[in-house]
């Protein structure tokens, strides 16, 4: 467990590493987890050696991020991105993690997961933790169903899966740790942001000249977003140029539907079925 982000007390992560632990898991926190500087857990430095020592232990074959908030970003021109290619772990996360996930996939290669963190693990409905479970154990990929989905372009899409929290997207665009989007199919969620910041953000992915790579697009979840009917007319006039598939339904995002996906593994999009589905042999 390490704390790459925000700010975390032990209240916050007792029920997670809780449950963690019921189901016969060995718990270990980065030496720094619990440290706190203003909103940072921590000085840069202490949540990079804890990131890093988790990358380097043998033992550990997965990292669980404690929270988001803000912080992530400030690491990733530090991150030493051959370790970790040279010592694949399961690395979960979402929110402000949407940077490292992208940062070590566009470095590496590596397939990255879309999740809870710690915190949040006991919020929710119980089936993101069946889920991620599930994913994370066995490796069973999951077949997501889209429902209360709305279709913007029907059609079917594939490519490999990409995306996250819609601003840190946006903040990584003239970075080079947001890997190339072309071909893939990308999803997106967002907390706390009306309609018209939402608008300006999927404007500024479209004059990157990013959005026209795309093969796919789906919509999580925007929590504390205002009127969804608002949201979805933003998300249709954002689109509309593309001529691509896209929709809406993903269960991800900051309310408590979040489920676990795998970042750059090969989906199919079908806006006939209302499904996303996986490839792992392609």
């Amino acid at each position: 467990m390490v704390s790459p982000a925000g700010p975390v007390s032990e209240e916050d992560l007792k029920a997670g590493i809780h449950l963690l632990e019921s189901e016969g898991f060995k718990v270990r926190l980065g030496r720094h987890v619990y440290e706190r500087r203003d909103y940072l857990a921590g000085e840069d430095e202490a949540r990079l050696s804890d990131f890093h020592d988790m990358v380097r232990d043998r033992s550990v074959n997965a990292i669980f991020c404690a929270r988001g908030g803000y912080g992530t970003m400030r690491l990733l021109d530090r991150i030493h991105y051959d370790l970790i290619r040279e010592n694949p772990k399961i690395i979960l996360g979402y929110s402000d993690i949407t940077a490292l996930l992208a940062a070590v996939f566009a470095k590496t290669g590596l397939v990255t997961f879309h999740g809870p963190v710690l915190r949040d693990l006991w919020r929710g409905y119980k089936s993101n933790w069946t889920r991620m479970l599930s994913l994370l154990r066995s490796f069973r990929l999951p077949e997501v169903k889209l429902r209360r989905g709305k279709v913007y372009r029907p059609g079917r899409a594939e490519g490999p899966l990409l995306g996250g929290n819609l601003s840190l997207i946006c903040h990584l665009l003239g970075t080079p740790f947001l890997p190339s989007l072309k071909g893939c199919v990308l999803f997106v969620e967002e907390r706390g942001e009306p309609p018209y910041r939402i608008d300006r953000m999927l404007t500024h992915l479209h004059l990157s000249g990013r959005l026209k790579a795309i093969s796919g697009f789906i919509a999580g979840e925007f929590d504390g977003c205002g009127d969804r009917a608002a949201i979805d007319r933003v998300l249709a006039d954002s689109l509309r140029e593309l001529a691509i598939p896209a929709a809406g339904g993903l269960p991800v995002g900051h309310g408590r539907s979040n489920m676990t996906l795998p970042l750059g593994l090969r989906a199919v999009l079908d806006t006939e079925l209302m499904t996303l589905s996986f490839d792992a042999l392609r």
